[in-house]
């Protein structure tokens, strides 16, 4: 059977790991039986402009190695990886002090493909909403509301469909058998995404004190406290131990802002955000919300498209989200940030 991209993409990876400043002709000698040299070389350009390999010298005298961004990009196959039970995964326990402070600020973590599809979202979105009335706009925005509030009270547990969400945020009708807890998440959501669209620069730059704010905001009449948390917390379904200092949280947010700050690229700050704020885990609870109203404040301050995150399913999110928390990977999460946002460019508007 005839190997795909995808095969010899990983045979390729596999021998630059264990063979660093290794050459293209060294490569073939090990895939020959396989592929040919026209082959391995293509697929040699496709690592490079994926950003998983670099490359130095020239000629006969040029070499390949794995990048740093290796780790956090590579493709991981998420049925595959949820395989093995939480004690059976070979995993990261701890924070990784470096990821934010160092290699985040050295790689890139989209590839130029990807980026230059997003930037096509996104005159695709500029050029629709020249055609809409500011009543228009408003209107859809709205219904982005609707839907971000359902979507991400939904993935935090809350049962309200998303018919009941609409009656609730617009006619402030709450649903039978549901929980007042329910409504008031629901309610948060709304009042905080009133909030940055109301404030769009907010959060530029963005700082402690503002995602303490939003964060202040979704947890309202919640039993939850606000604030930089004092006390360890667990992370359901997976080993990974977030911080437990609260100076070394406060640290971790520092650097998570002042990476945010220098970034150019709109996309890149708007994915750190989210996965991130997440990872940080700064708060008691809440955390995650957090990261997704901030994020979308990230957009919108920016003219960018906001994401509902309408379609995706809230387990295939929380399993993105362990597998950063757990290999420090952002492909699959990745994958969910690109989709929902193309989601959001032909739906709304």
């Amino acid at each position: 059977m005839a190997k795909s991209n995808k095969d010899i993409k990983k045979l390729i990876l596999n021998f630059i790991n264990l063979n660093p400043l290794c050459s293209s002709k060294e490569i073939h000698e090990d895939l020959k039986n396989d592929f040919a040299y026209a082959t391995i070389k293509r697929a040699i350009q496709l690592l490079l402009a994926e950003n998983l390999i670099t490359v130095s010298g020239n000629g006969k005298s040029t070499k390949y190695e794995i990048s740093e961004a290796y780790e956090l990009i590579r493709f991981v196959d998420v049925d595959e990886y949820f395989q093995k039970e939480i004690d059976e995964r070979d995993i990261k326990n701890n924070f990784n002090h470096s990821l934010i402070a160092e290699t985040l600020n050295k790689v890139s973590v989209f590839t130029n493909e990807e980026i230059n599809y997003l930037n096509n979202l996104q005159n695709q979105y500029k050029e629709n909403t020249l055609k809409l009335t500011d009543s228009e706009y408003k209107k859809e925005l709205e219904r982005l509301a609707i839907d971000l509030s359902w979507k991400s009270s939904q993935i935090e547990g809350n049962t309200y469909s998303l018919l009941e969400t609409e009656r609730l945020l617009k006619e402030k009708e709450t649903a039978s058998g549901k929980t007042k807890d329910e409504a008031t998440m629901l309610l948060n959501h709304k009042a905080a995404l009133d909030f940055i669209i109301k404030n769009p620069k907010y959060i530029k730059p963005l700082t402690i004190s503002s995602i303490e704010d939003i964060h202040s905001i979704l947890v309202k009449e919640l039993d939850i406290d606000r604030n930089i948390r004092k006390r360890r917390v667990g992370i359901s379904g997976t080993n990974y131990k977030p911080l437990d200092n609260e100076f070394q949280i406060k640290e971790a947010l520092e650097q998570l802002c002042k990476l945010v700050n220098h970034q150019d690229n709109v996309f890149t700050k708007a994915l750190f955000v989210l996965v991130l704020i997440s990872y940080i885990q700064a708060f008691a609870d809440g955390n995650k919300r957090t990261a997704r109203i901030i994020s979308n404040a990230i957009l919108i301050n920016n003219n960018y498209c906001p994401i509902s995150f309408r379609t995706v399913d809230s387990i295939d999110y929380k399993k993105a989200m362990l597998i950063f928390y757990e290999q420090n990977n952002i492909s699959a999460f990745k994958k969910i940030f690109i989709d929902q946002f193309e989601f959001a460019v032909k739906t709304y508007f």
